[in-house]
């Protein structure tokens, strides 16, 4: 099977491909740039030149392969409404082309919609739907060409996929706890974030595609609740730093605009994930990657 991967590149996407490759998959990997190109065709995978905002490359791809897996994503912190808006269209433009062909979409979704007192599991429904929402409701809007002859699957991953070479929230917040001279956890503490190893996703991310029947939700997710504080301590240790709690109104100044998201209590669970795909999670612990030095490079 020939599959197109958009964000092949990218931190999730390119140990997607491997995963891939590795069993036995051609890979269509599209490239936005010279050096993301490179990137793909070094690791044995065809280049599409393309990006989110180039259409017709999404069209060319999804039409020429078996299934496509879509990871790329703006991470537009500053123009959210581009980013969502990129997202739902890159969804609209492939779901149109795979309509009533009965091949796979996965796509990237996020851990959101927390449920008070429980876990969010793969049976609760996203409540984002419309252009507005975070990623622009592309699970939703998916799962509505399910009826259309497309193979519709979500893969939701953890706020955190961790791993040497990370660069998103984790090293977010070790820079900036570096930078202010103290590891910081919001408030008590107390509050739950999930968590994924690279590796452990990208496994997640192949099985999807060989067992998710259309409108599965899947849950990326290798511990289910870590303590924000539990997360601190570890950064404090890690970097011979002091650990303190700061308020919520002390969260951007240390943080950024995405600091936020270490106030949320967000516990999810993977356990039918786990089940129906005969995954279990290997990779280390967000803890032992902190710890081990996959945040120490500057």
């Amino acid at each position: 099977m020939r599959i197109f991967v958009t964000g092949a590149s990218g931190w999730i996407g390119s140990a997607v491909t491997d995963e891939l490759l590795a069993g036995g998959y051609e890979v269509l990997g599209l490239a936005r740039s010279d050096a993301s190109a490179a990137s793909v065709s070094a690791k044995g995978a065809s280049v599409l030149r393309g990006d989110l905002d180039d259409l017709d490359s999404l069209r060319e791809g999804a039409a020429t392969t078996d299934a496509t897996i879509h990871l790329a994503n703006k991470h537009d912190w500053a123009h959210p409404e581009l980013s969502n808006k990129a997202e739902r269209e890159a969804i609209e433009t492939i779901g149109e082309v795979l309509a009533g062909s009965n091949r796979k979409l996965l796509l990237a979704s996020g851990v959101a919609g927390a449920v008070p007192g429980r876990s969010l599991t793969e049976n609760d429904a996203s409540p984002f739907h419309g252009l507005e929402s975070p990623r622009g409701g592309s699970e939703n809007r998916a799962f509505e060409f399910v009826d259309r002859g497309v193979g519709a699957v979500s893969v939701r991953f953890a706020p955190t996929v961790h791993g040497v070479g990370d660069n998103g929230f984790t090293k977010i917040f070790v820079d900036a706890d570096r930078a202010k001279g103290f590891a910081a956890y919001i408030g008590e503490g107390t509050n739950h974030w999930p968590a994924v190893h690279r590796s452990d996703a990208a496994r997640v991310v192949r099985l999807g595609l060989e067992k998710a029947a259309p409108g599965t939700v899947l849950h990326a997710i290798g511990e289910e609740a870590i303590e924000t504080k539990l997360i601190a301590e570890a950064i404090g240790r890690a970097f011979d730093l002091p650990v303190r709690s700061i308020s919520a109104d002390e969260t951007v100044p240390q943080f950024g605009p995405i600091g936020t998201f270490f106030g949320m209590d967000i516990p999810a669970s993977s356990a039918r994930t786990q089940q129906l795909l005969g995954w279990v999670p290997s990779g280390p612990t967000l803890i032992e990657d902190i710890e081990g030095g996959a945040y120490s490079a500057s």
